[in-house]
């Protein structure tokens, strides 16, 4: 099965979510509190072990044999097995469900531990028990415990089922209706209809696999494997791209260059929101053999693609054989898939860091609310940031390998939401992964094998607006000499107000504008940097906006001269005080890299207030005010001697002091550069 894979029809598209029934209260075992044993095996990770009890089901309701599973370490032991597993609420209970995911009969009794862990016999299970091999084995009691019950304790007797028994998961209830009706997923009779294929200028009766579309939506890359034009004797997997027409059609699909395509395995895992930058599968060496890894390569200004430049991560690992990346937005994040001592089982979702050295950290695990007993694939971070979309064959679901959706929830990026499976429209009972999303937030692409031309395709959907990530604003335009107008190779900073979350740009006027994604609900700041110009710190919010937005700003940046006055802007003391409040430390940094980049520079330092109040003390004031920028800027190096200070109180306004308005303008602190 190749790893890495949508229909048209005008109707209004419902996705649903299952949910919980809300007269119900439902708790899953949320902690291991003892077991006999569980298997184990230094070649793997987490596989079988006692942990996958937990939470709800993994396999339900496509039971079958799976890591995701609790299973003891031998399969028939006469001493017999036990596990005892805790809830997060205690409550009295109506009913028990156990997931018996494979080799189900085992079960000898029941017990339930209440406040003082003492244990209350619920229901004893004589031999052939069991209907099947794998089933829902529940207990449902007459009437409420008159006490709340903090465990439950499964005692077992594996000599009763030839082989392994496996516990999936364990449910309590105080209702009497089953459990498993809470877990039903929803269904959709026209699935098919919503789900577009891309057409026979992309898909053919070959593997189409891993669509990636640009962030203007006008180009889409994906990865063809045997087709007879691909490099290469075996007829490896390589990459090709197709581009929108103008009556919205695709393209017929081109095969990409060489060196990106070789005679091994090639793919495309992403593109920056410039449309500069790719994410490529595999290490590149100048041989043309292929290493497990990850590489970049970047536009130039010929219009070519560079050499792949391998990432270096530290301590990376892989058992499997296969692995994926997705690099976040701001281009500092990646996560990926691997196999690795801590997983817990099969490929996990790691995350690693960007350092100054340009190396990466030692992968990360995200975590077991994402990561399951099986095999997690094909991360996608959508260009938002938050919204990850992934593959899994370890959560509930429709067919052998499910598309689902989690959030981050905060910048350790190990703490998501619980993952949602994306329902019928997307999901089908075979193999679907590979789901990514335009910036725009209108369409998906993903792969599958149902109803495709050849044996995967590439398909798209309408996103649903559950489904959607998070509101984008598209910034773009060129850094100017506020003189000239002339373009300024320069470096772009854009940094959240509420957050750690940055982006750093590299702005090459000869590659065409910058262009970056951000989400509108996140006010930012934006600075252009060069060396010998002057920059202000801008504030951006777009929070208000609901819908995809494209926005032209150009920056300007001020030439620095000697002997010319320049106004220091967001410089904020407290109110009719000389103490600088922190928002000014950024604009004060600046200041402080301009001397030091320039050690035969001296400044003068000029403070001015409004006409208000008393003269004698406005002027000390002003001279006040700009003592305390001398004492900052010493404080961070710059030697006092290069360093003059002068108050003019209210004497040079720039504006009338009539209004507040214009009473702010005259509030300020200017300097000049000069040279002795």
């Amino acid at each position: 099965m190749m790893r890495l894979a949508y229909y048209f029809l005008v109707v209004v598209i419902t996705i649903c979510f299952s949910s919980k029934v809300s007269a119900q209260k439902i708790k899953w075992a949320s902690k291991v509190a003892s077991f006999s044993s569980e298997y184990s095996d230094p070649l793997l990770g987490k596989d079988f072990r006692a942990i996958h009890i937990l939470g709800r089901p993994n396999k339900y309701p496509q039971f079958s044999y799976s890591p995701a599973a609790w299973h003891s370490l031998t399969p028939d032991n006469s001493a017999g097995e036990y596990i005892i597993v805790e809830f997060d609420t205690l409550m009295p209970i109506k009913q028990v469900a156990i997931f018996e995911n494979f080799g189900a009969g085992s079960i000898t009794r029941v017990d339930a531990l209440d406040e003082n862990n003492k244990l209350f016999l619920l229901k004893e299970f004589s031999a052939n028990y069991q209907s099947s091999s794998a089933q829902i084995t529940r207990i449902d009691l007459p009437n409420l415990t008159s006490y709340k019950v903090r465990g439950i304790k499964i005692s077992m007797n594996s000599d009763r089922i030839k082989g392994y028994s496996q516990i999936d998961a364990i449910g309590i209830s105080n209702s009497v209706t089953p459990i498993e009706e809470s877990l039903k997923l929803p269904t959709e009779t026209n699935a098919e209809f919503f789900r577009e294929n891309l057409g026979k200028s992309i898909n053919t009766i070959y593997n189409e696999i891993c669509p990636i579309i640009s962030p203007d939506g006008k180009k889409i890359f994906f990865t063809r494997a045997n087709d007879p034009n691909n490099i290469g004797a075996k007829k490896n997997q390589d990459i090709w791209f197709s581009t929108l027409n103008d009556d919205k059609t695709w393209s017929k699909a081109n095969i990409f260059p060489e060196p990106i395509n070789n005679t091994e395995n090639n793919a495309i895992c992403g593109i920056s929101p410039n449309g500069k930058t790719i994410l490529l599968n595999n290490i590149y060496g100048i041989d043309g053999q292929m290493e497990k890894g990850v590489s970049v390569s970047y536009l130039l200004r010929t219009g070519d693609w560079s050499f792949p430049k391998a990432l270096k991560i530290l301590n990376f690992k892989n058992k499997s054989e296969y692995s994926e990346y997705s690099l976040a937005p701001n281009g500092k994040i990646l996560l990926m898939t691997t196999e690795m001592k801590d997983s817990y089982g099969e490929k996990d979702i790691y995350v690693s860091f960007w350092k100054s050295d340009d190396t990466w950290t030692q992968p990360l695990n995200i975590g077991p609310v994402v990561n399951s007993g099986e095999s997690e694939s094909a991360p996608f971070i959508a260009p938002d940031g938050v919204t990850m979309y992934f593959s899994s064959s370890g959560h509930m679901g429709y067919g052998k390998n499910d598309i689902f959706l989690t959030r981050r929830l905060d910048d350790t990026w190990t703490r998501w939401t619980e993952p949602e499976n994306l329902g019928p429209i997307v999901n089908t009972p075979k193999w679907d992964g590979y789901f990514s999303v335009s910036a725009q937030g209108d369409y998906a692409y993903f792969s599958s094998v149902e109803n495709a031309i050849g044996a995967e395709d590439i398909f798209r959907i309408k996103i649903p607006e559950k489904a959607k990530p998070l509101t984008l604003i598209q910034l773009a335009g060129q850094v100017v000499n506020a003189d000239t107008k002339e373009p300024l190779v320069s470096q772009i900073l854009v940094k959240s107000l509420n957050s750690s979350d940055s982006l750093i740009l590299e702005y090459d006027p000869y590659l065409g504008d910058y262009s970056f994604m951000w989400p509108a609900k996140k006010p930012f700041t934006i600075q252009a940097i060069k060396k010998g110009f002057l920059s202000k710190i801008e504030k951006i919010d777009f929070s208000s906006e609901t819908k995809f937005k494209a926005v032209k700003r150009n920056i300007s940046l001020i030439e620095i001269q000697l002997n010319k006055q320049y106004q220091l802007s967001n410089i904020i003391f407290a109110q009719s005080l000389s103490d600088l409040l922190p928002e000014s430390f950024t604009e004060l940094d600046k200041i402080v890299n301009l001397l030091k980049e320039n050690p035969g520079f001296k400044i003068l330092l000029e403070g001015h207030t409004d006409n208000q109040g008393d003269w004698a003390e406005n002027l000390k004031l002003s001279v006040d005010r700009v003592e305390t920028v001398k004492s900052y800027l010493v404080l961070k190096g710059i030697a006092e001697s290069r360093i003059r200070t002068k108050g003019w109180g209210g004497t040079k306004p720039l504006s009338s002091n009539l209004t507040e308005e214009r009473r702010k303008l005259n509030r300020r602190v200017e300097f000049t550069l000069f040279s002795e």
